[in-house]
Parts: C-alpha cells; structure tokens; sequence
C-alpha cells in the first residue's frame, strides 16, 4: 500500500496539480486509512471491499464529523480511481459508497459598516500597519483567499489596469478587479513599507515579514484575529470571512451570480449559489425586523 500511495500523490501533484494544503489533506487521510488496513491484513488493495472500507468509516463516525468523513471519503475514492485507472486493481470499492449528506452552512460574513471598522484599525504610521492595511483593502476587494494573498508576487499586480493574478485551488489562474481604494493602499505599501521590509534584500513576494522574509498565511491570520478584537466586533471572523463579504457584497449590490463565482474562482455556480441563500436570510431579517406585521 505505501508504494500505491506515493504513486498516487506523484499523480495529484503532477498531474492534478493539487497544491501543497490539498496534498497535506490527501495525506493524513490516506494514512489513517493505510495504517487501517494494515491493522486489518488488508496489504492486497485487490482485495478490499465495499464492507471494509464502509466498516473503516463506520469506527470512525464517533471520532470525526460527518464533514471530515465526507471529505476522507473523497479521498479513498481518488485513490481507488487511481488504482482502477493504473490497472493495479480491477474494480472500484467506494464505487456504490454514497457521502454523508451535509447540512449546507450559510457562511458567516461582515456588514458594510464591520468591514470599515476592520480596515481602519491598522496604524498608517507604521510600516506593519501600512502593509496589514494593503492585505486587508486586497483580500475585501478581490476575495481571495488567505493563502492565494500570502503567495502574491510583485508581477501578479498590473496597476494600471487594476488587475490581481492569484492562483487558486488546483493551481488554477484568475484575474480579479481590483478597486481604486485598494490600488491606493497597495501602492502606499509598495512605496513606504516594502522597502523597509525588505531590508537590502530581493524579493519577488508581495508581502513581506520584516528581514524580507514572506509573510506566512499563519502571520495573516493572526493579524485578522487581532484587528476583528481591536475593532471590537464580537463575531467570530476568519480570513475567509472576508472573502465571504466580498461576495455577499456584490449580490447584495446587484452583481450577477456568474461574475462573482469567476472572481471568486469557484469550479461551479453550484458552490457560489450558498451566497443567495445568504441574501435570502438578510431579506427575512429585515423584514422581521420593520414590517409592522412580521412579528
């Protein structure tokens, strides 16, 4: 089994394209999984069934959520597709095996006016708060997630058309708007912060640490932790909340759904359409909240 699973992760990344957080996922799962069949005498992946893979998720219903077994399954698939494919095996186990189905979650996402209070924390004085202040007015303007924004390039910016190139899941490209207040930002970053960041050294990261390392996706969720607290909004807010903004924003104001799922990168509408449901539940809320006769 571990010789079948290095091929197939030499299959995602090469020929799938995953990114390193994807093949991370695809790890641990896989070796739950490898260490299970060991246990079991299950080395012959020939030989596995339909009853040993439901029987390995079955022991695992009490100890993880049905999200995390959705997504493992995900992966015992993949990789019994890939053996299937490789002629390593001659049928596919999880072929019948349906996933648990999930309680689709409206995402938690800011007001116009909690989005503001956010940006303005930053201390414009300072070289950290200019640059926290760009990635911020960025990831609100564009949507991206926290890891496309930690790994920006300086050649990913075209300034003049007002345009962000991020790479997204699956190492697929975008192009995104960019608005003017967010180019003002970046380009005060650009000129009073990067190069005291860099410190004499060459970079082509956007963002940087001080000492001109680039700045961790980790570094970027801290910073979003602690400006959310010093705004003093009591929300619970994740990097990702602003990219739920971005997009709840958009609807609100009359985007088309088709727009926003390309600058949002989603592969289909069908992840994007979680967003009118959100408009749908704001609309109830107002009008409970002011039609005389709602309540």
């Amino acid at each position: 089994m571990e010789a079948y699973k290095e091929a197939f992760f030499d299959y995602l990344r090469v020929e799938k394209g995953l990114s390193r957080n994807s093949l991370s996922s695809y790890t641990q799962d896989l070796e739950k999984y490898i260490k299970y069949c060991k246990e079991k005498g299950l080395e012959n992946p020939a030989k596995i069934t339909r009853k040993d893979i439901m029987d390995f998720l079955f022991g695992l219903r009490q100890k993880i959520s049905p999200i995390s077994i959705s997504r493992l399954l995900s992966t015992l698939k993949s990789f019994h597709k890939f053996l299937l494919r490789e002629k390593i095996t001659t049928n596919d186990p999880t072929d019948l095996i349906e996933s648990p189905k999930l309680e689709k979650k409206i995402p938690s996402f800011l007001d116009f006016e909690e989005v503001n209070r956010i940006l303005k924390v930053p201390n414009l004085r300072d070289v950290h708060g200019i640059r926290d202040r760009a990635i911020l007015e960025i990831m609100y303007a564009s949507g991206l997630r926290v890891t496309e924004a930690a790994t920006l390039k300086l050649s990913d910016i075209n300034a003049d058309v007002g345009f962000v190139k991020c790479k997204g899941k699956g190492s697929k490209e975008r192009i995104v708007p960019l608005g003017r207040v967010a180019l003002d930002f970046l380009q005060k970053y650009l000129n009073e912060a990067r190069p005291k960041l860099l410190s004499k050294k060459v970079s082509i990261t956007l963002f940087l640490a001080q000492g001109g390392r680039p700045l961790s996706r980790q570094s970027i969720w801290k910073m979003i932790k602690k400006v959310v607290k010093d705004a003093g909004i009591k929300k619970r807010v994740s990097p990702h909340t602003l990219r739920h903004s971005f997009a709840t924003h958009l609807l609100e104001r009359g985007a088309d759904l088709r727009s926003v799922q390309e600058m949002l990168g989603h592969a289909s509408i069908i992840t994007t359409q979680v967003y009118t449901h959100v408009n749908k539940t704001r609309l109830k809320e107002i009008h409970t909240r002011f039609h005389p006769r709602a309540k």
